[in-house]
């Protein structure tokens, strides 16, 4: 489901902004990496990761660099067996836009494909989590960076080991040592699921 002009979080964008975008890529206009974690575990869910890949992609000031591995994993904070499984996944960005910008447009992507903040660890058809920013360490309440628990959740480690085995998390330490410690339990690779980066 890539996103066409039926989609609300996608508007014209004047020919040279897209010039200024595409040379941030070359030039050093101070774009910084950031590492954004997806998840699923309603309707079509390798449709929704993927439009939510497109979507980034489509983002002005945003380049999708990397995107990880598919896995299968039980919903966190839950009964088990009260949703359905998850399908996630870790994409790497490179970003002009500011942590809050990028936060807007995380959002609007979870919005397009209906997800409904009704309760915490809620079932959902998008999460749009943004997990690293740089080096940025905050403790804003709106965004937290890094991620509050993501060095303790094996379903963003593994996938981000996965495309960068030297990451780290700021204060954390490195991905890797944190994905040994936390382990794979309720992790399962799904090797025939596959995310593209955007044409």
């Amino acid at each position: 489901m890539k996103p066409n002009q039926s989609d609300p979080t996608v508007q014209p964008v004047p020919a040279s902004v897209v010039a200024t975008v595409d040379a941030a890529d070359t030039t050093l206009s101070n774009p910084r990496w950031a590492v954004v974690a997806l998840g699923a575990n309603l309707g079509n869910r390798l449709e929704n990761l993927q439009g939510a890949v497109d979507a980034l992609g489509d983002t002005p000031g945003l380049r999708v660099k990397a995107v990880s591995p598919v896995y299968e994993t039980e919903p966190w904070g839950v009964e088990a067996g009260s949703q359905p499984a998850y399908l996630n996944a870790v994409a790497l960005v490179r970003t002009t836009l500011p942590p809050s910008s990028l936060l807007e447009r995380a959002q609007a992507v979870e919005e397009a494909f209906l997800r409904v903040r009704d309760e915490r660890w809620g079932a959902r058809t998008l999460d749009v989590d943004i997990v690293a920013y740089a080096d940025v360490v905050s403790d804003d309440p709106v965004l937290t960076l890094p991620h509050p628990r993501a060095h303790e959740r094996a379903f963003v480690l593994a996938p981000w080991h996965d495309v960068d085995p030297e990451a780290l998390i700021p204060g954390r330490g490195p991905v890797a040592a944190l994905l040994a410690e936390t382990g794979r339990a309720g992790l399962t690779p799904r090797p025939d699921l596959e995310l593209r980066l955007p044409e």
